[in-house]
């Protein structure tokens, strides 16, 4: 077994998610094409294809408990973290990832289409200019803003009883979250030694 996949394999077992056979080999498919486009489209500052597991792959996985089937909208999603990870995983779940870049959503493209993901929407746009049919009763974000920030660029998405999912590191403490319905979790991400946090806000 190669080395990213037993990291793979075994960080999920940790954080007690079962991985199938398809889904083992399209997240380490997912991370080949991070680690081969991030040579000309710099989508990310890890190079390293172990780092990548830990620190994208391992991470994204790490919110999954907290992800519902229906409508999930992935802000700011660079190279799709964590929206495709959650593509992948939660088939019965519609993901939407949206970046203003337009390098990272032909990215996001390439590997909707090499990984088959019919549940996937690509979108490039800046989220305060984009609008949709339905509203999104899902919001999540990895490494995009402040939570105040990204509430006011996604009040017009967020359906009437919503809720955000926003991933934090050791700052949540800094975010200005006391007028709103919160709660923060710490997640326990394996092989990570970083403090990761997601910031559960309801609407």
């Amino acid at each position: 077994m190669i080395e990213t996949e037993r990291l793979l394999c075994e960080g999920a077992e940790l954080m007690d998610i079962a991985l199938s056979e398809n889904q083992v080999n399209q997240l380490l498919t997912y991370n080949e094409l991070i680690i081969k486009w991030n040579k000309v489209y710099n989508l990310s500052a890890i190079r390293d294809p172990i780092e990548s597991i830990k620190k994208h792959i391992l991470d994204s996985l790490s919110i999954l408990t907290f992800i519902k089937s229906g409508l999930l909208l992935d802000v700011g999603s660079g190279a799709g973290l964590p929206g495709i990870v959650i593509a992948i995983m939660k088939t019965k779940t519609n993901v939407f990832t949206i970046d203003s870049v337009g390098k990272k959503c032909r990215f996001m493209q390439t590997v909707k289409t090499e990984l088959s993901l019919a549940n996937l929407t690509v979108i490039n746009n800046r989220v305060e200019a984009f609008s949709y049919e339905e509203a999104f009763p899902q919001i999540v974000s990895r490494a995009f803003s402040s939570a105040v920030d990204t509430l006011e660029k996604t009040q017009h998405l967020i359906s009437t009883d919503g809720s955000y999912l926003l991933m934090k590191g050791d700052n949540v403490d800094q975010e200005n979250i006391e007028n709103m319905n919160s709660r923060v979790h710490i997640l326990k991400v394996p092989f990570v030694s970083d403090m990761r946090s997601l910031l559960e806000i309801n609407i």
